[in-house]
């Protein structure tokens, strides 16, 4: 199989290399996004990988098809960026579902801790020799409240690592954890309750600005905010004007709704066109991280093994476990193929 391998960084490359070799794939890195004007580059391959930040809609997927492609593996959970429906009965995808639930809520954490304790200030003051403590006041998070939204895997490890600080949990899932022990709550109730909130759940059209005017006007003055899962999931604007009007306390953020075009480059020696981010880094209450919290020695090599994997499964069996399929999502689960072992498509 010949798999054309977009948005390659240098730390992708030695865990796919490994993997590949053991099931004899022939990988080419693209240091490109896929987008309209790329997707010609994968004429000639079997299948394309992608990250969270590629372009899989329905122009892309069309010109991937007519280039003879017939898998597109995600190295990723998150899949809002591919048009399942436009796929569908053309180009089989393929997810990593779970690859290090540790890596992003500890970085969660990590976050939530720099912006509390002023890290990295602290960092910064002590390089210049400055021992000064003044502004450096933070707060314990023994006894706080958090409010969990959405408790998958990754909302379920950062959950235990918040009771390990003695923290009150709160969460709010669509879809409750049986047996969890968690304390579920409605959304507006979180909102109202909790001194810290973070965000694990998925990016779909009802999650869309979960954090918008609306419910940062319900929440706690002062409030932290922790994104770690899907930039959009907060509306930007939103978010600034709370900062603003003192509302957030403070905001540490893994992901941005319009990173696609920032997130993963080197922009230091350039002007950024993006006002909302500039403000956004520009806040002293506001950490910004480039989408890394998936970045762990673990994780890529459990992205980069589950990938192949998929790949392989659907080369030798012609279909693939970690499959998603628009058409699954339409039916009832008595009637799915691919919840039968069968071909989606």
């Amino acid at each position: 199989m010949k798999i054309a391998l977009f948005d390659a960084k240098d730390y992708d490359r030695p865990a796919f290399e490994k993997y590949a070799a053991l099931h004899d794939f022939e990988i080419k890195f693209f240091e490109t996004k896929l987008t309209e004007d790329t997707a010609d580059l994968a004429r000639g391959f079997d299948a394309v990988c992608i990250f969270v930040n590629d372009t899989a809609n329905r122009p892309v997927l069309e010109a991937l098809y007519e280039n003879g492609v017939k898998a597109l593996a995600l190295r990723c959970a998150g899949y809002n960026n591919v048009d399942l429906e436009a796929a569908y009965g053309k180009i089989h995808v393929f997810r990593v579902p779970a690859y290090s639930p540790y890596a992003v809520a500890e970085h969660a954490m990590a976050l939530l801790l720099t912006s509390v304790r002023r890290i990295h200030k602290a960092y910064i003051r002590t390089r210049d020799f400055n021992f000064s403590l003044n502004g450096m006041t933070g707060f314990d998070l023994h006894g706080k409240t958090v409010g969990v939204v959405g408790t998958g895997k990754i909302g379920r490890v950062f959950i235990d690592i918040c009771r390990g600080f003695g923290m009150n949990v709160i969460a709010y899932d669509k879809f409750p954890a049986k047996d969890s022990g968690i304390d579920y709550v409605t959304l507006d109730e979180l909102f109202e309750r909790s001194d810290i909130i973070s965000l694990h759940c998925p990016l779909t059209e009802e999650t869309m600005h979960t954090v918008n005017a609306g419910s940062i006007a319900k929440m706690k003055k002062g409030v932290v905010l922790i994104n770690t899962s899907r930039g959009a999931l907060v509306d930007s604007e939103a978010l600034l004007e709370g900062i603003k009007q003192r509302q957030i306390g403070a905001a540490c953020l893994d992901v941005y709704e319009e990173e696609s075009d920032i997130f993963f480059e080197d922009f230091s020696g350039h002007i950024v066109n993006d006002d909302t981010i500039a403000r956004l880094i520009s806040m002293p209450n506001v950490i910004v991280t480039s989408h890394q919290a998936f970045l762990t020695r673990e994780a890529l090599e459990n992205i980069a093994q589950t990938t192949v994997e998929n790949l392989a499964q659907f080369e030798k069996e012609g279909l693939c476990d970690n499959e998603l399929c628009y058409h699954c999502g339409q039916t009832q689960m008595s009637e799915c193929r691919h919840n039968k072992k069968q071909r989606c498509f």
